[in-house]
């Protein structure tokens, strides 16, 4: 997650169609993941920074307003209701198997299990005694209960500290149970989004910094092996499809085949997209949150949340 100033609230605008333009690169492919014709719809510009956007079971959609310190919800009949206050300056999100909402809470730089009765237990709130960065973007193996994340430094506000306490920014992995997590991967620049395969095998992460997105391969301990460059493009969040694209949030959306070959860009009217998922009843409706707003976009595909 990145931003850089806190913009003002604005006033609600629910189901406002915005300027929205969907542009692709090659026809035939975009024209099966959305209909290339219509435009992405802003739900609602109420927020100062949207970020971390999560679906659970149902399809309803649960993401964060950062600066203020919410998680809001936007349910498949459309409606938007606040979930949570003071909710650790969460970013990054995502469901486990069991219906909790697993947190990048980085008011005090932890990693939180948020359960649906809002019960709050910190999963990490420290690596070798000494504060994380900031738990950034999280994405959770549903087979095995293990949850990779990403710990970038991005100066907060609200911080009393001007630096970071670890020798660098990394990815981490909790094991299902352990007390604490493991470092997977120390290379990248600035580890920002991340997201996994339904079947566990292949990891992707992006470097904001390094402008790349890696991908890595899996293994049963929850290593990382086989790092290699998946496109030369960095991205704040990012999801996957059933067919196993990849798609990467920074200036609008920008997705890619699982050969990492450009098939298709959606423009959002906002300075910066920062995350993404697929929501709805039938997982069809692209979510996306952009600074202050939040958009949707029917598609042709599913996702894999």
């Amino acid at each position: 997650m990145k931003f850089r100033t806190i913009l003002p609230l604005s006033a609600l605008a629910i189901f406002i169609t915005a300027q929205a333009a969907v542009h692709h690169t090659e026809p035939g492919n975009a024209n099966s993941l959305y209909d290339t014709t219509t435009r992405a719809q802003m739900l609602s510009n109420q927020f100062s920074f949207t970020e971390g956007p999560a679906t659970d079971k149902k399809g309803n959609v649960f993401f964060t307003d950062q600066p203020n310190n919410k998680i809001w919800e936007y349910d498949t009949n459309g409606k938007l209701t606040l979930f949570m206050d003071s909710a650790g300056r969460s970013n990054g999100m995502y469901f486990d198997k069991k219906g909790n909402l697993i947190s990048c809470a980085d008011e005090h730089d932890e990693l939180w299990s948020i359960a649906p009765d809002k019960k709050v237990t910190v999963l990490v709130k420290s690596f070798g005694g000494k504060l994380l960065n900031g738990p950034n973007d999280v994405w959770v193996d549903r087979n095995t209960g293990g949850i990779y994340f990403t710990d970038p430094y991005y100066q907060r506000d609200y911080w009393t500290r001007q630096t970071s306490d670890l020798d660098g920014m990394k990815v981490y992995y909790l094991p299902k149970g352990a007390k604490e997590a493991i470092i997977v991967n120390d290379q990248l620049k600035k580890p920002n989004g991340i997201t996994g395969t339904p079947d566990g095998k292949y990891l992707y992460v992006a470097d904001i910094n390094g402008n790349k997105t890696y991908r890595f391969t899996r293994q049963a301990d929850g290593s990382l092996t086989d790092q290699q460059v998946f496109v030369n493009q960095g991205s704040d969040g990012m999801t996957i499809d059933a067919l196993g694209n990849i798609y990467l949030c920074g200036k609008g959306v920008t997705v890619y085949s699982p050969a990492g070959v450009k098939i298709a860009h959606i423009d959002i009217p906002e300075p910066w997209t920062a995350n993404i998922c697929f929501a709805g009843k039938n997982k069809d409706v692209l979510f996306m949150t952009a600074s202050k707003a939040i958009y949707t976009l029917k598609m042709k595909v599913k996702g894999v949340e």
